[in-house]
């Protein structure tokens, strides 16, 4: 059996910034970085700010960890082309606001991107996806290493280690059958369920905490609110789509038969428009009947 929590972006935006709640957050961290994830201080960051208009299409958060390195948590509901650009530029931007004038370039913090999108981002069927930088040589194919001078320097044992590490999950390709940890984090990320075998570290405390029914009234106004924007976006992502469709198939349409008057054989219109001799006859039937 599965509870019914609040969704984990409003969760972000309204709950987990509150030191009782860094558990939930932590405990998601843990699993995905496979480490024992602790945090030491949210930092401000754009999805903190409240408008009148906002609709919660883009929650983020930035954490700062025990160890000092920042880690961006984003989640993003609707689809975006240049979504990789900002992830980039996410990185850079807090890499830039974290180091002071004056500063050797060995103090750059470390930066985590971890983004949380509910569309298809990119091509790929796998549902996690974690990028690092390396250098690996045009000759010998193998990798750029630290020398044991920069190891010292830098406590870190790789050159990957120094550069900014990326995270994307994608909800969407995810299907919702959780064969580990992770996988029940993202079954929550996915339904906003949590199930009773659940054993995901923050999972517990998420269950208990993000209850809908322990809501106090204001913050289940605002969550009702959101939950109706989420519906009203969908219903217009819907809306958009359902006229996109309408309208290429208009086109389609008239494309055949212009086809048919010239006289192009069945074979060529079907190559042209990629629909079936099934279809493209329903069309000359039609046309015939006007």
């Amino acid at each position: 059996m599965a509870k019914k929590l609040v969704r984990f972006d409003w969760a972000m935006k309204r709950l987990l910034r509150n030191k009782a709640n860094f558990d939930i957050l932590e405990g998601f961290l843990s699993e995905l970085l496979l480490e024992d994830f602790k945090i030491k201080q949210i930092l401000e960051s754009e999805g903190n700010k409240e408008t009148e208009d906002d609709k919660f299409n883009r929650v983020d958060i930035l954490v700062e960890n025990k160890k000092g390195e920042l880690i961006i948590v984003e989640i993003q509901n609707t689809r975006e082309a240049d979504y990789f650009q900002r992830m980039l530029y996410g990185t850079a931007k807090v890499i830039v606001e974290h180091i002071f004038e004056g500063q050797p370039y060995s103090q750059i913090k470390k930066v985590y991107s971890v983004n949380i999108v509910y569309f298809d981002l990119g091509q790929g069927d796998d549902y996690v996806y974690h990028g690092t930088t390396t250098f690996v040589g045009i000759h010998n194919k193998r990798e750029l290493e630290l020398s044991e001078k920069q190891k010292e320097l830098f406590k870190k044992t790789s050159v990957s280690a120094l550069y900014p590490e990326y995270y994307v999950i994608k909800t969407n390709r995810f299907n919702e059958v959780a064969k580990d940890t992770l996988d029940e984090w993202i079954y929550f990320l996915k339904t906003a369920e949590i199930k009773d075998e659940f054993t995901a570290k923050g999972l517990k405390s998420a269950s208990q905490k993000l209850d809908i029914l322990k809501l106090d009234p204001a913050d289940r106004k605002e969550y009702d609110r959101y939950m109706e924007a989420q519906r009203s976006d969908a219903s217009f992502v819907e809306t958009v789509n359902l006229e996109i469709s309408s309208a290429i198939s208009s086109a389609i349409r008239e494309v055949v038969e212009n086809a048919l008057s010239a006289g192009l054989p069945f074979e060529v219109i079907a190559q042209i428009t990629g629909l079936s001799a099934e279809k493209i006859q329903e069309i000359a039937d039609a046309v015939k009947d006007k």
